[in-house]
Order: C-alpha cells, then sequence, then structure tokens
C-alpha cells in the first residue's frame, strides 16, 4: 500500500469500547490471567518461558484442555513476559514478580489499549515466523535454523503481511469496499500477486495467489487470538491431499470455503496505529471535531461523501449554529487553488445548519466569493427578500462549482453531465465565460473541451479556455 495518498478515514468506536474488547481478547486475557496467577514458586527457563513441568498447571489455570493445552499456555506467558506483566527477577534463579504494566489493564482506555497494542505487535512477529515443524526440519546438527533451506526471508515476510493488512485496512475503511463484511480470501491474496494492469492472470500468477492463500491462512490463525481479524478459515477439505480438484467457485457459498476474513473495530485502530507510526496518514472522523473551521474545510477535500458528512456532524454538533455558519463562511473565502472545493464543503456544511444560520448568509450577500452560495442557500429553504444574482456572479459561480467538482472527483460522469447541460441551456455561454474574472477560468474551460462528447462544443471551449489564459497573462 503506498503512503503517497491520503487514506480514507475511518470510523472507529470509542476507546472504552474498544479497551473492553481488547481485555476480552484470547490472547491477553490469557496473559493477564497467569501474571495474576505468577508466584513466588514460578520458574521460567533461560529464554524466560515457563519451565516444562509447570506448563500442565498453567494450562488448567487456563481452563485450556487438549493436546494444544501446553502450548497456547507456553504462548500466553511469553506473551505476559514481553508486554511487561510479567518481571523475570533473578535469570539465573529463574524467578518472576508481578510487572508493573498489569496494573495498567485497571487503568485507563488509552492504558489498556496501549498494552495491546504490544501484544499485537508480539502476534505479528508469531504469525511472520514458519510452521514450527519446518523449524525443526530445517535445523542443523548445532542446533542453529538454516534459514537459506526454508526459503524464508523474515523481512519480506513481515513486508507481505503488512502489505496484506494494508490492503485489509484500504478495503474496510474505502466507501466502495465491503465495510464491516468479510473479505475472501482469494481475493486478498490477488491484492498482493496480480499486477492491477493484467487482464486474465496467467498460470504462473495464480499459483503465486494459492500459495498466497496457504500462507495467508496460517497467519490470519494466528492473528485471531489478539483481536485484530475474524476469520473463517480455508475449507480443509480443499486442501486435502487427494487426487480430486477441489470445486470450482460456483456462488458465494462456495467462495466462503476458501477463507474469509474481516478488520474487527479493534483491528481497525491497531492498524491505523501502525500506519500512522510508519508515518502515513491515516484519519479518523473525529479528529478535526476540535480544530477550526478551516481545517475542517481543508481536512474533508479528501474524504468521500458520507464521511465528509460524519466529520461535519461532529464538528457542528460541538458548536452553537449561527456561529458556526459564520465561521465556515469566513474560512471558505480566498483565491488559492484549494478554494473552490473549500467552498463546496462549506456549501455541504451549511446544508446540515438549520434557519438560525439565515442572518450569517444575508451578511455575505454582497460577497464576490460567497454572494452566489449565500442566494443558493437562502432560496432552496425558501426565505422571501433574496435579491437575484447578476449575471457576472451566476457566471463566477458556475465556473467555481465545476472547479470544485473537478477538485473533489476528477472527470466523473457527473461533471460530463453538468457540462453537456450547461452548453445545451446556454448557447454563448463559452463566449462569456472566458471573461469570468476568476483563477480557475481557463482551467474550468480546458476541462469542459476534455468532456464535452461533442467536437464543435468541445473546441468553443478550447477557444475560450486560450482567451481566458491569454487574459490572465499564464
Amino acid at each position: 500500500m503506498s503512503d503517497s495518498s491520503p487514506l480514507p478515514p475511518v470510523r472507529l468506536h470509542p476507546e472504552a469500547e474498544l479497551a473492553r474488547d481488547a481485555l476480552s481478547t484470547p490472547l491477553l486475557a490469557r496473559a493477564a490471567r497467569l501474571a495474576r496467577w505468577a508466584g513466588e514458586d514460578t520458574r521460567v527457563d533461560a529464554g524466560g518461558g515457563l519451565v516444562e513441568e509447570q506448563l500442565p498447571a498453567a494450562a488448567a489455570h487456563l481452563g485450556l484442555t487438549g493436546d494444544e493445552a501446553a502450548a497456547y499456555a507456553s504462548e500466553a506467558w511469553r506473551v505476559a513476559v514481553d508486554t511487561g506483566l510479567v518481571e523475570i527477577v533473578d535469570e539465573e534463579e529463574g524467578t518472576v514478580a508481578t510487572g508493573e504494566d498489569l496494573a495498567l489493564l485497571s487503568g485507563s482506555p488509552q492504558d489498556v489499549l496501549g498494552v495491546w497494542l504490544t501484544v499485537l505487535e508480539t502476534a505479528l512477529a508469531d504469525a511472520s515466523v514458519p510452521d514450527l515443524d519446518d523449524l525443526v526440519d530445517a535445523m542443523d546438527d548445532g542446533g542453529e535454523v538454516d534459514f537459506a533451506s526454508l526459503d524464508w526471508d523474515p523481512q519480506a515476510e513481515q513486508e507481505f503481511l503488512d502489505g496484506v493488512l494494508g490492503n485489509l485496512y484500504l478495503l474496510t475503511v474505502s466507501e466502495d469496499g465491503p465495510g464491516a463484511g468479510p473479505v475472501p480470501l482469494p481475493a486478498l491474496a490477488a491484492s498482493m500477486i496480480v499486477p492491477s494492469d493484467m487482464g486474465e492472470p496467467t498460470n504462473d500468477v495464480l499459483e503465486q495467489v494459492s500459495d498466497a492463500m496457504m500462507r495467508l491462512d496460517d497467519q490470519f490463525r494466528v492473528l485471531e487470538p489478539v483481536g485484530i481479524v475474524e476469520y473463517q478459515p480455508v475449507d480443509e477439505a480443499l486442501m486435502a491431499d487427494t487426487d480430486e480438484e477441489p470445486a470450482a467457485i460456483g456462488d458465494e457459498t462456495d467462495v466462503s470455503r476458501y477463507g474469509m476474513v474481516r478488520l474487527t473495530p479493534l483491528g481497525l485502530y491497531g492498524l491505523r496505529s501502525r500506519l500512522q507510526e510508519a508515518g502515513i496518514t491515516a484519519p479518523a472522523v473525529g479528529d478535526l471535531a476540535d480544530k477550526g473551521a478551516d481545517a475542517l474545510l481543508d481536512g474533508t477535500s479528501t474524504f468521500p461523501p458520507s464521511a465528509a458528512q460524519a466529520e461535519t456532524e461532529q464538528w457542528l454538533d460541538r458548536r452553537e449554529p449561527l456561529a458556526a455558519a459564520r465561521e465556515l463562511l469566513t474560512a471558505a473565502r480566498g483565491s488559492d487553488a484549494g478554494a473552490p472545493l473549500r467552498r463546496l464543503r462549506c456549501q455541504q456544511a451549511l446544508s446540515l445548519v438549520g434557519a438560525v444560520a439565515e442572518p450569517a448568509l444575508r451578511e455575505v450577500l454582497d460577497d464576490a466569493e460567497l454572494g452566489g452560495l449565500a442566494r443558493v442557500w437562502l432560496t432552496e429553504r425558501g426565505f422571501g427578500d433574496v435579491p437575484p444574482p447578476s449575471q457576472d456572479m451566476v457566471f463566477w459561480l458556475t465556473v467555481d462549482t465545476i472547479a470544485a467538482q473537478l477538485a473533489a472527483e476528477g472527470n466523473s460522469e457527473e461533471l460530463q453531465g453538468l457540462v453537456e447541460g450547461l452548453a445545451q441551456q446556454h448557447g454563448g455561454f463559452f463566449a462569456a465565460a472566458w471573461r469570468v474574472d476568476h483563477p480557475a477560468t481557463a482551467d474550468v474551460l480546458e476541462a469542459m473541451g476534455r468532456l464535452h462528447p461533442d467536437k464543435r462544443v468541445a473546441k468553443e471551449a478550447r477557444k475560450a479556455a486560450f482567451k481566458a489564459r491569454s487574459q490572465q497573462g499564464g
């Protein structure tokens, strides 16, 4: 996932709710229970792990049974040590004591989440390590692991997992993604392997996707106990070593057999924290609620529509409506490249403010940049005594609106429809539009020339753009 463009904002659950989720995750809950269970008689080996003879008692304390009970208890103990819930007092004697960080689990939500993030890092490191059986097979006579024979590059493995989780995060926060719904494992694996410009994947690429799926199946099984994902594993019947090929994917039920994964609310919180630590801009809805209107209008300029509205609603909830309207209008002024989109966001924000904002809109009726916007707002709400706009104001507002749409959506179908409608309704539009005293006039006319399907009209737009640029001295 590239860090060159901002990510869509994530909608996080309240920290108190996330902290409760963190405390109930199997990995942290078990680690905390073992930290409280440990006493003077508890002993660890040279690596800090519980001595083998104490593992059955630890497993029993956790209520674990079965062949994997000791392994799960050992894992929980290691997490307790790694996160500071347990401290090793004497390495030679192997004695331990309760760690200072154990008290954090009874502290604030931020304290709890801080501990959980440490547990998450431990789980992510574990997920990037090869299967234990493979490690044993790769050991030489001296007990050293021959990593070359494993065909395992620790850094590459970590980067692969980080990339997968980054793509899963992006799919989850994007408005056109599955949202809180699960993502099929094949689609997630393909997002890492198949080039975006590839049509029909080759057999070699499909084999790479299949291998990636199997790696991810192992990794998500490791990550589920830390609470970052909910995972439906690949159907074991599909991985059985038989002479028969697995059934082809024919419907959604079949797709689910190949594994389904979704980020939990806690997972969204954790991945956003990691992205921010990596220097990637990962906004969250509510980040701008305490900032000024200028920060709101600029900050939401890259937000998808529903996220921009949610952010604006939170911002308005903390302010008196009339004062908020005045602040928004003041922040919307300007002749810089971002000003048209700020005014569009201002107009959208004002649509959420009730009739109480009327005085603020009437105050800017004579403003060259805001007068048209104010007239639209007042007229749409049925207020009387609204002076009609001058022709210059109408054309200026038209250029400003198209400039904002270009900044927000690029060459979209909606904008193309708007361009066609303008040219059709106003026969002399281009003859007058090039004279509009707006910084974006030439750019808007050039865009209209690109977007209009009629070659004659497009040529008129390009000529008008040339005149506008000459007038502006560009």
